[in-house]
């Protein structure tokens, strides 16, 4: 098992080295409440309708309160906050004040540091300048907005609650506000979607030029609404290869309009990549607080009920549990094992474009490992998928049967590599899992 001295250095483009000790600076805040439920969401989430939002909404308040329990109850292991990232469900639902009164509750627990970036997904729709301003005087320095697609008959066809028209008034007010960091989300491969509209899309969200764009790929969940009216690779619904042109297609566009495709789904300007979100890829700690929301720290992951009454009852819970260092690791089953840490390393660091470090992993996880690791990949390397290059970027030339370096790092060609990244990862669970 992990113990807290175990670390995981990751190389990072520019040769910055960053370390997992399990101690978070970093921490995500699940808000539930959405005006409707997407069809495509899987989330856990609470559907409180078009004319409620946290000024007149008595739930949500409960919400707030419960949430700032929980954070007063989770234990300070030591490191301020240098990420802060506000999620859902439809955050933006918060008033200004119930944010402030969130991150001044972290603040007081863990400590936010001065050049924290501080997140927030916002819908539109949902939010004015002053609400805006708020958040920005409580410390909010990034919004991610999810536009999802610039045809008014796909958003219905998806169940959004906002239109083309707020898509344009939600970037307005994000100008006037004057924030410079904000993403724009984008969904490929929804219901009766051309590629024809795909691009339009891509064209219409670089026109608007938000230092950060992500472009996922639909997931037809068996418990959403479309996992009901819909099976997966069937009409109307593009078909495989139609959804890999639409991949490579947002690649070319937006790599082609200055964005850097930094990871399988994310895209930004120098600079302006998701700090938050790299945790996760990286594999670091991090709190989670919120129903739904999962932590991982000190090698424990701990999910969080995803039903309101009994995420609040086990916040009423952990509050009994002593001593206060135990909470996190009450339930030791989320105990991650060094096989499970191998595999999460691999499923998160090959999505980013720079991929794994070589040195890393057989520092990790020993020489022999990556042995194996190499062993599984060659038939994906001889197809173009894997590649191993150097910190600048240059492929490294191997022969068959060479052993693979421990010097450069191990990544997935873009966008070949990433297409067929399921496929990649498949093979390495069953080869490198417990079981073998």
């Amino acid at each position: 098992m992990s113990n807290t001295t175990d670390y995981l250095t990751f190389e990072i483009k520019k040769g910055e080295q960053v370390t997992n000790s399990g101690i978070p600076s970093s921490a995500y805040l699940h808000i539930p409440f959405c005006r409707r439920r997407c069809y495509y969401c899987d989330f856990p989430v609470f559907v409180v309708g078009d004319r409620k939002n946290g000024s007149n909404s008595g739930t949500i308040q409960q919400y707030v309160t419960v949430l700032c329990q929980e954070i007063q109850e989770t234990p300070n292991l030591g490191e301020s906050l240098k990420t802060v990232f506000f999620g859902g469900g439809t955050p933006s639902l918060l008033s200004h004040g119930q944010l402030s009164h969130i991150l001044a509750t972290l603040d007081g627990k863990f400590g936010i540091a001065a050049e924290a970036e501080i997140s927030i997904e916002i819908d539109p729709g949902t939010f004015t300048l002053e609400q805006l301003l708020g958040y920005m005087g409580a410390g909010v320095n990034r919004v991610s907005l999810g536009v999802q697609a610039f045809q008014d008959e796909l958003l219905q066809a998806c169940g959004r609650s906002h239109s083309v028209a707020d898509i344009f008034q939600a970037v307005e007010i994000i100008r006037s506000a004057g924030i410079v960091n904000f993403s724009l989300d984008l969904i490929s491969g929804l219901p009766h979607q051309t590629l024809e509209q795909w691009q339009a899309s891509l064209e219409a969200a670089v026109e608007i030029a938000p230092t950060h764009l992500s472009s996922y790929d639909l997931i037809v969940e068996p418990v959403t609404a479309f996992g009901r009216y819909f099976q997966a690779g069937a009409q109307p619904l593009p078909a495989d290869e139609t959804a890999a042109q639409m991949y490579r297609l947002a690649r070319e566009i937006l790599t082609g309009s200055g964005y850097e495709h930094y990871e399988i789904s994310n895209y930004a300007q120098p600079n302006y990549q998701c700090r938050h979100n790299r945790i996760y890829w990286e594999n670091r700690a991090y709190y989670g607080l919120g129903m739904g929301a999962a932590s991982y720290v000190q090698g424990v992951r701990l999910t969080r009920p995803r039903k309101t009454q009994e995420y609040y009852q086990w916040v009423r819970s952990i509050s009994q549990l002593t001593p206060p260092s135990l909470r996190e690791e009450s339930q030791p089953d989320f105990q991650m094992s060094e096989n499970e840490v191998l595999l999460e390393t691999l499923m998160l660091g090959l999505r980013l474009a720079e991929g794994l470090s070589l040195s890393a992993l057989a520092d990790r996880f020993a020489r022999q490992t990556v042995d194996r690791i190499w062993n599984c990949l060659q038939p994906y390397w001889r197809q173009g998928w894997v590649e191993i290059v150097r910190s600048n970027g240059s492929i490294i030339t191997l022969g068959e049967g060479d052993r693979l370096p421990l010097s450069g790092n191990l990544r997935l060609s873009d966008p070949e590599g990433f297409l067929f990244s399921n496929t990649v990862l498949a093979a390495l669970f069953s080869n490198l899992g417990e079981d073998n």
